[in-house]
């Protein structure tokens, strides 16, 4: 793992050996943690929080395991390429009876194993956060110390609630360890689980530090609590609020849409507000290794035919952030923001989880929804201009939204979701795929609660409707 936290002697060394150990012994002993007792060797033991270096460890191993699993991971399990084949992003050239035929094919079920997966991993990433937030609030070190990672656990507890709640609608929202509570805790209204988060969010921005707290931006500051915020705020129709936070972000010196947009994925990006650190120095993205293929027909994913079309002429994205592939017959299109597939010895691309481009959007989406159309206009044409476009023709409030929301379709296509996240948020969705998805309809804007957790927590009733 390479999060820039130092161990400068074999003392440290071995405590962060010995945390992450008993990190690991948790996630590898339990398949869901609603599901058992505990085992006695687990991160919630005293030890793990007396000491500065072993809490670090403890939390770089919640970024590595968010990293490689999961909604945020760059495999099957993660929103880039569940959401994107589930909307209208990716189409799938798999197996059909893999998961992502079925969500490619409009098909899932609320027995499929692999929204289980997603479901009980995440909630094993939260209650491993949770337990470094309890660890956190008595433990003997600085304050400093102890608000800069309480602040970071509650950015990821809201980051994990954020997808999760998105994606599967009322949720349980879990702050606690003892899982007598967990495994019986009824699902949570969407809008209360946002009040929740933007409570944690404002808490953990007034106590984080504003600067980065190791190199290459991979760990958290109050710009990343902000831009997470500045997002739900978004998403909550908290207009005023979503400007107010995305501009305390925009006005950080450090971050910049002044680069070559082939320039916008590496890991020294100036636009990069947030990142995860690749497994170990000379490894990329699992982006790169899930995306990019070299002949056709593709063994896994390609871009829609509609994603590709709805860039403008001249749009430097298509350009740099498509690759197409043909055999003389057809042609085929990937997403090459991540350029690497492999090992190339010095790491060249960190896994982007926020960028500065989103916040310019969203302080535009909101000003335009509260009328301000010519500030709206400015931040709009920011990211536009650094695309290698003009400025927009858009006048009317209705059309400057419009033009917004097509930016974010082709600026964050293959990030997390977005592009499905966006059509639900503003009563887009069906329209926008029942024309392209077969049997598409209302009921699939929310993936199902996992059978097999209804039958261990009933309170988790009822099914999510159609499944």
């Amino acid at each position: 793992m390479n999060h820039s936290t130092n161990y400068p002697n074999k003392k440290g060394k071995s405590i962060r050996i010995l945390a992450l150990f008993l990190i690991l012994t948790y996630f590898s002993s339990c398949d869901s943690f609603v599901e058992v007792d505990l085992p006695s060797s687990q991160l919630t033991g005293d030890l793990v929080f007396k000491d500065k270096n072993t809490a670090n460890a403890a939390l770089i191993d919640i970024y590595a395991k968010i990293r490689d699993n999961g909604l945020l991971s760059g495999n099957l399990t993660g929103t880039s390429t569940s959401l994107g084949l589930y909307a209208d992003e990716l189409n799938y050239y798999g197996p059909v009876t893999d998961t992502g035929g079925s969500l490619y094919n409009n098909t899932l079920i609320a027995t499929d194993a692999n929204v289980r997966q997603i479901w009980n991993i995440t909630y094993g990433q939260i209650y491993a956060v949770n337990a470094l937030i309890a660890g956190m609030l008595d433990a003997p070190i600085s304050k400093v110390d102890r608000d800069q990672l309480i602040a970071e656990g509650l950015f990821i507890r809201s980051l994990l609630y954020f997808y999760l709640t998105n994606t599967f609608g009322d949720v349980p929202f879990i702050t606690s360890t003892d899982y007598r509570v967990n495994s019986i805790a009824p699902r949570v209204e969407v809008q209360t689980i946002y009040a929740s988060i933007i409570a944690d969010l404002k808490q953990a921005s007034s106590i984080i530090q504003e600067s980065y707290q190791s190199q290459g931006r991979v760990r958290p500051n109050r710009a990343t609590v902000n831009a997470l915020l500045a997002r739900v705020y978004l998403y909550a129709n908290q207009w005023q609020e979503s400007v107010s936070t995305a501009s305390a972000v925009l006005n950080q010196s450090e971050y910049s849409l002044e680069l070559p947009i082939a320039q916008v994925f590496l890991k020294e990006s100036p636009s990069t507000v947030w990142q995860f650190s690749p497994k170990f120095e000379g490894n990329n993205t699992d982006f790169g290794i899930t995306f990019i293929f070299n002949s056709g027909p593709p063994p896994f994913v390609a871009l829609t035919e509609g994603l590709i079309n709805a860039f403008e002429e001249n749009d430097q994205r298509k350009l740099y952030w498509t690759t197409a592939v043909t055999n003389n017959v057809k042609t085929w299109y990937y997403s090459s923001k991540y350029a690497q597939n492999g090992f190339t010895g010095v790491s060249i691309e960190y896994p982007i989880v926020f960028r500065i481009q989103e916040q310019y959007l969203i302080r535009a989406e909101a000003n335009a929804r509260l009328g301000r159309l010519t500030e709206a206009k400015e931040d709009l044409d920011k990211v536009r201009i650094a695309a290698g476009l003009i400025d927009t023709n858009a006048v009317t409030q209705q059309e400057i939204v419009n033009a917004i929301l097509r930016e974010r379709r082709v600026e964050f296509f293959g990030e997390y979701g977005g592009r499905f996240y966006d059509l639900k948020r503003t009563g887009n969705l069906n329209e926008a795929l029942s024309s392209v998805k077969l049997g598409w309809n209302a009921n699939d804007a929310l993936f199902p609660i996992p059978e097999n957790e209804i039958l261990i927590n009933p309170n988790l009733k009822p099914q999510n409707s159609g499944y």
